[in-house]
């Protein structure tokens, strides 16, 4: 068998612990399903992950926070990973409690590096006689009672709006634990955004790699409508089921036409888009994966039309441009600050193809 992730096998050195009817909330490796010797529920927000878990036999797979009413109080022991957003244990926990009967065993699993040990007075505060029962693989086992259960559970309470403005657009933001939960525009997206009103995109049809609470849709939808261009449609896809349904609030409430996909990466979509757009999620962590930016790229230009403009901004240091050269076309440097650069291309084969330019400063 393949080697779990840490915070998986430090589960299955516990399976003692799974009594009754189980959930596993914030499952993200597979594999640790046929550890289990009882089926349950098996939640991820990873489009994913979530894909491979519904082909499970005897499983309920769940993708996101959005439990039914069927499936309340129904679970004997409910397991909790930690999630890699600390606002989102809030979130995590008040599902385990709604999923939980009352007395059920609630487990929180965590690695030291995704700070178990401040999350702990999270998990004392709502599970009585909390208590460390494992310490392994650089990780925590807590285990506690569901003495204070949750008879109400629904995902859309715990959406929130903010105001945002950036180049002369104002708009309404949905965003939840995880995210935009903060309320504000990250220095990236908001370079981005300068480029698109200083070079506005010509396409009709765009596509939002990475959409997140779809900031950059809706603000693409109302820049074209104050400027009374021709009609446009922005399509989204993101990974995280929180970030599909932000988004898909924050398009209808600012009437964006277009369609929020679930799904990791942009590979399985069907269709080509005139341009693309994107902060993509491969600047985060420690470590670069460059692979990812590569097969990204790859994809991009398969899904791009031939002349589609490829607009995106990432951290200065990753070798976007070289890539982009590679595998779309010929790349210019819009914008650039101390951390980021947004770079502009497109894809060989159309007109209106830009040389490549001297990089900025």
């Amino acid at each position: 068998m393949s080697a779990l992730t840490n915070t998986h096998d430090v589960l299955v050195r516990n399976l003692e612990l799974l009594q009754g009817q189980v959930a596993l909330l914030g499952v993200s490796d597979p594999a640790v399903l046929s550890r289990c010797a009882t089926p349950g529920l098996a939640m991820s927000e990873h489009a994913g992950v979530f894909g491979t878990l519904a082909q499970v036999p005897g499983w309920h797979a769940c993708y996101g926070y959005d439990a039914g009413a069927s499936e309340a109080a129904r679970y004997d022991t409910v397991v909790v990973f930690l999630p890699k957003a600390r606002a989102e244990l809030t979130l995590r926990l008040a599902m385990a409690r709604y999923l939980g009967r009352a007395g059920a065993r609630l487990v929180m699993i965590g690695e030291k590096k995704e700070g178990i040990a401040g999350a702990t007075k999270q998990f004392q505060a709502i599970a009585a006689d909390a208590s460390k029962v494992d310490s392994a693989r650089h990780c925590q086992v807590w285990v506690g009672n569901n003495q204070h259960p949750l008879t109400a559970f629904a995902v859309d309470d715990w959406v929130g709006w903010s105001q945002i403005a950036c180049a002369g657009v104002e708009l309404s933001v949905a965003g939840m634990p995880g995210v935009f939960s903060e309320g504000s525009l990250d220095e990236g997206t908001r370079l981005l955004l300068e480029t698109l009103a200083e070079k506005p995109l010509k396409a009709a049809r765009v596509l939002d790699f990475a959409c997140g609470a779809g900031v950059i849709g809706a603000w693409l939808h109302a820049f074209r409508s104050d400027s009374a261009g021709a009609e446009l449609m922005v399509d989204g896809v993101d990974v995280q089921a929180q970030a599909v349904l932000c988004a898909e609030a924050t398009y209808i409430k600012a009437g964006v036409k277009g369609r929020i996909y679930a799904s990791d990466g942009i590979a399985g979509l069907a269709g080509k888009w005139q341009a693309v757009v994107s902060n993509p999620p491969f600047h985060s962590g420690v470590k670069t994966d460059t692979s990812m930016t590569e097969q990204f790229l790859r994809d991009v230009a398969r899904h791009l039309e031939p002349g589609g403009e490829l607009r995106l901004v990432a951290n200065s240091f990753l070798p976007y441009e070289g890539e982009i050269l590679r595998q779309i076309g010929p790349v210019e440097k819009l914008a650039q600050d101390r951390r980021f650069t947004v770079y502009r291309a497109f894809r060989r084969g159309g007109a209106g193809v830009l040389p490549i330019k001297k990089p900025l400063g």
